[in-house]
């Protein structure tokens, strides 16, 4: 059973506790196309719905609602790709709520990414879980987590709450390289932070 800390009232969930397949409706709260904030570059920031983390001082609670937005169609998938496939556009991010709970809609998304873009666009993603608790948990959050380029981990903690911090919002979360941590065997930050 997921652990929810007195302190922080964070939760933390056991491996391979919280799945997709149980939880997720394929819901998405919101689509932000060619924004500036959710990683390196121009982004189209996709924000899947539903979340368990229930961190204090969370910017989206709205999106912790699995039914929160609108169900995922192939018509706002079609117009993402549309979006990417713009010469200034860098990548595809994901957020939400939790994308590693919704990997059904993240997975279409970056495997149509993959097969049209390659990896000339690169593909960023926010969540709750650490880089490893994901290791220890399920085949899917595995296969989204070896499509990622980057993965900035780890709940929001109020008390260490930095507005100041690059593409994050506490300083306990990371801005983590994928591929060279998962060639590497261990974490590897992005060589692009400032602080």
């Amino acid at each position: 059973m997921a652990y929810t800390d007195p302190k922080t009232k964070i939760r933390y969930p056991e491996p391979k506790e919280w799945l997709a397949a149980d939880r997720s409706a394929q819901y998405v709260a919101d689509y932000k196309p060619f924004n500036f904030v959710d990683g390196e570059g121009v982004r189209c920031s996709v924000y899947v719905s539903g979340c368990l983390f229930n961190c204090p001082g969370c910017y989206n609670k709205a999106a912790q609602n699995f039914h929160y937005g609108q169900p995922y169609t192939q018509e706002l998938e079609d117009q993402i790709m549309e979006d990417l496939s713009q010469s200034y556009v860098q990548g595809l991010t994901l957020l939400g709520g939790e994308p590693f709970l919704n990997t059904q809609v993240c997975l279409k998304l970056v495997h149509r990414l993959r097969k049209e873009f390659g990896h000339t666009k690169d593909i960023w993603s926010w969540s709750g879980y650490t880089w490893d608790e994901i290791l220890q948990d399920s085949p899917d959050k595995l296969e989204l987590l070896h499509n990622l380029d980057i993965l900035v981990d780890g709940r929001f903690e109020l008390a260490k709450k930095d507005l100041t911090l690059q593409f994050r919002g506490s300083s306990n979360q990371r801005i983590i390289d994928v591929p060279k941590s998962l060639a590497a065997g261990k974490v590897v930050i992005w060589d692009k932070l400032v602080h």
